[in-house]
């Protein structure tokens, strides 16, 4: 599959990303959360792009091998902290919102809200849905894994 288009976007757009990036990691949450949130609403996109970019980010973050091969079925695994469960229990709600799909329950909010507060939720929440405006933007362009905005 070859890309529709370059991927390069206007100045402006960057330092609004750059802008969103940077109030995303000043809430409070662990970095390595939020690589495990990216990556697993990219796996549910199909996101090639953003999980390639996700695995090296985290890998470059300090994320193990054995727990970025397991972010797919986290919850079959014994590798991830009940805190960072309520993360991708989150991300996967917000996530599956299409034809009906529940989103985010009482329950999984309920779950995230006891392991963070207002002001990293909001990152969380944040994370989620820049992640899923870069997935969207790969589908439509048809970008390709390792290739760089």
């Amino acid at each position: 599959m070859k890309a529709r288009m370059n991927s390069s976007v206007s100045p402006d757009v960057m330092t609004a990303i750059q802008l969103l990036n940077k109030t995303i990691h000043a809430g409070g949450v662990d970095p390595l959360a939020l690589e495990l949130v990216h990556l697993r609403a990219s796996q549910i996109n199909g996101c090639s792009p953003c999980v390639f970019a996700g695995v090296a980010s985290a890998k470059k973050s300090g994320e193990t091998d054995e727990r970025l091969h397991s972010v797919a079925a986290w919850r079959e695994t014994p590798f991830f902290t009940e805190k960072e469960r309520a993360a991708l229990a989150l991300a996967e709600a917000a996530t599956r919102i299409q034809d009906g799909a529940p989103g985010v329950t009482d329950e999984i909010w309920d779950a995230a809200a006891a392991h963070f507060d207002e002001k990293q939720l909001s990152a969380i929440i944040l994370n989620i849905a820049m992640t899923n405006f870069f997935n969207r933007i790969n589908h439509t362009i048809r970008a390709q894994a390792g290739m760089t905005w």
